[in-house]
């Protein structure tokens, strides 16, 4: 069996976890789970980083040693986890004895080889980094990541003869171009290589300055720096050097980290695997910053977003969701409450749960819920397989070579082309012309493309994916990408399906804030004030019978656009399980964005007398409440199947 080995950075147990970090560890759990189900055997790293200068002062002024400190932050980190979704192997502490032990057997080993000596060094010290930077990495004379003037501070120390590597690493980028990706990463550490900047690395930290850390085996009266301690966690979890089974896990291991910690792992810890004689490391993939309002988060800025928060607001599979299509892996990405929201709605409720909805729906109302037999497949059909069998490729691909974004855009073809099937094809009208084996057809093929769909996001979002193959008779459980599940096949005969589907109610827009009260007009002269205007008065009665005259009918919008010359007015077309979709002119246009509306269920008065509205005729009429806030449509409390009454 393959083997899959994945790693996020070990945390620094110095704050409490922000999305940053959730998005790091999900990222590498979906790596997991789709090597999983790929049929690989996984080992999936994660862990807390906890010697150094920043833990031993934030323990002091907590009160707390830095042990009862370290484990404090680190409890939050591991129980965390679980929370979202997220199930790694092994959660590894760098206070673990089992790490402590292999540190040390690390720093002998380079030490005997002759790659660390004793000298004295002065430098800048930058604590929040914890460690010496060049004046090059100086901007206007400040540390760039902390905004903060290091200190300068000489004292003996023993280095690591990380210069002695620069050429042999170099040629091994150069050798191997998806050793370090994106490209722009991998360029970054060739120019820096290239440039013979590459200084030797201060590995120690006497006791007179830092007790809190792993003692040197050669010299009691130092500790380790930290990053020669944090980064050799990749090796201990596997048995490094004892398990003779470690390599085979080394040979297949990629890193995954964040662009601040770029150098340490491209540069740092790549010399010193050499200086040990361990090979390489397969891929280092590199992704970029989620920034709030265009800053990156930062505890002290106030701007953190709570990841147990965010999950709580759309549920963790939406959450999982909008982390992996939102960020272009490599590139920053913003968070703003209006994007989840717009992405979620836009992705999860209209396409993807519109589809589960109708489709379920549908199959529950002509055939009770079970597939029946259906009928030759036609043209329409082929060309859904070659779309599905594109589509799903193409995700494959891009998720293996962690382009998480368009792999998921690539997968949406297969969702948005589902959508256009079942309007292509029609079922409330094949239902209607009594042409029932050709409607099994349409609905096993819509049904077997959305499992399809459901199989590949299992790593992206587990537990609605998992509901969904339920929903569609599928065992999760039992569901692999390695075979014959990853081709497209219509949902067989004689499947019994859920009767509906609501895994992704809309998330209402967050309220925009209140444009500030401009300032009164004067009044001009002879003209009245405006009253404000009046609550409307009840209306009259209505006897049963003329309300019962009304055909309100229950649709799903399935396309918005902009009426010509008319700012307020939206061409809607709604899904009333007609033969094609009812055309509605609404006044909608001040209140919702054309992509909020398609896949929105609402309630339409269906035997409204046609109106024309600036050149488009209106075959109907969308209910909708006007309120303090806005806009509000009127809708089922549950998802139902098109064109059910309201009674």
């Amino acid at each position: 069996m393959n083997r899959f080995f994945i790693t996020t950075p070990i945390y620094y147990v110095n704050a409490k976890p922000h999305l940053g970090h959730a998005y790091t560890t999900i990222v590498a759990d979906a790596l997991a789970r789709f090597h999983a189900l790929l049929g690989e055997e996984i080992y999936f790293l994660t862990g807390t980083d906890e010697h150094g200068d920043k833990i031993a002062e934030a323990a002091q002024k907590a009160g707390q040693t830095p042990k009862e400190y370290a484990d404090a932050i680190s409890g939050l980190f591991s129980s965390l986890w679980p929370q979202l979704g997220i199930t790694p192997t092994r959660f590894i502490r760098t206070t673990d004895p089992d790490h402590r032990k292999a540190v040390q057997t690390a720093l002998q080993r380079v030490y005997d080889k002759g790659d660390i000596y004793f000298g004295e060094y002065g430098g800048h010290y930058c604590k929040g980094c914890e460690r010496f930077l060049t004046e090059k990495e100086l901007v206007d004379g400040l540390c760039p990541d902390h905004k903060v003037k290091p200190e300068y501070i000489a004292e003996k120390n023993y280095f690591f003869r990380m210069s002695k590597y620069q050429g042999q690493l170099l040629a091994h980028i150069k050798a191997n171009p998806d050793f370090i990706r994106p490209r722009q990463y991998r360029n970054e550490v060739v120019s820096l290589l290239e440039s013979g900047a590459l200084e030797d690395l201060c590995i120690s930290r006497p006791k007179s300055r830092l007790t809190w850390g792993i003692e040197l085996p050669f010299d009691a009266n130092f500790v380790t720096y930290v990053w020669f301690d944090a980064l050799l966690n990749y090796l201990t979890a596997i048995g490094w050097p004892d398990d003779p089974d470690y390599a085979s896990w080394w040979g297949v291991a990629e890193h995954l980290v964040a662009k601040d910690i770029l150098k340490p792992h491209a540069v740092f810890w790549p010399t010193m695997l050499l200086s040990l004689g361990v090979p390489l490391y397969r891929h280092l993939n590199v992704h970029g910053y989620w920034l709030v309002r265009d800053t990156k988060m930062s505890k002290s800025l106030g701007n953190v977003v709570e990841p147990l928060a965010m999950a709580q607001k759309a549920g963790l599979s939406g959450m999982r969701y909008f982390l992996l299509r939102e960020m272009v892996f490599g590139a920053d990405a913003s968070f703003t409450e209006e994007a989840f929201a717009g992405r979620f709605n836009a992705d999860l409720a209209n396409d993807l749960g519109n589809l589960a909805n109708r489709s379920l729906a549908m199959t529950t109302k002509y055939f009770g819920g079970t597939l029946p037999e259906g009928g030759e497949d036609d043209a329409a059909d082929a060309a859904l397989a070659t779309l599905a069998a594109e589509a799903v490729d193409n995700f494959l691909q891009l998720f293996g070579a962690a382009q998480f974004s368009r792999a998921l855009e690539a997968l949406w073809e297969l969702v948005r082309g589902l959508n256009k099937y079942i309007d292509a094809m029609a079922p409330w009208a094949l239902a209607k012309e009594g042409r029932t084996a050709r409607l099994g057809t349409v609905m096993a093929h819509a049904l077997g493309g959305l499992r399809l769909a459901a199989a590949c996001l299992l790593p992206v979002m587990p537990e609605a994916a998992a509901t969904l193959l339920r929903q569609l008779g599928a065992d999760p459980d039992a569901v692999s990408l390695a075979g014959q599940d990853r081709i497209f096949t219509p949902l067989p005969a004689g499947t019994a399906v859920a009767a509906t589907s609501n895994l992704f109610p809309r998330l209402e827009a967050p309220a925009k804030e209140a444009a500030p009260a401009a300032a009164p007009k004067a009044k001009k002269a002879g003209k009245a004030e405006k009253k404000p205007a009046a609550k409307a008065e009840p209306a009259a009665e209505v006897e049963f019978e003329d309300f019962a005259r009304l055909d309100l009918r229950v649709g799903v919008v399935v396309a918005a656009a902009p009426v010509p010359g008319a700012d307020r007015l939206y061409a809607v077309s709604v899904d009333i399980g007609e033969a094609a979709p009812r055309p509605v002119v609404a006044g909608l246009a001040e209140h919702f964005a054309p992509d909020e509306l398609v896949g929105r269920q609402v309630v339409l008065v269906a035997n409204l007398k046609p109106r024309t509205l600036r050149g488009t005729t209106s075959h109907g009429m969308i209910l909708a409440v006007k309120h303090a806030g806005g806009m509000a449509l009127l809708g089922p409390s549950a998802p139902v199947a098109p064109g059910d009454r309201v009674s």
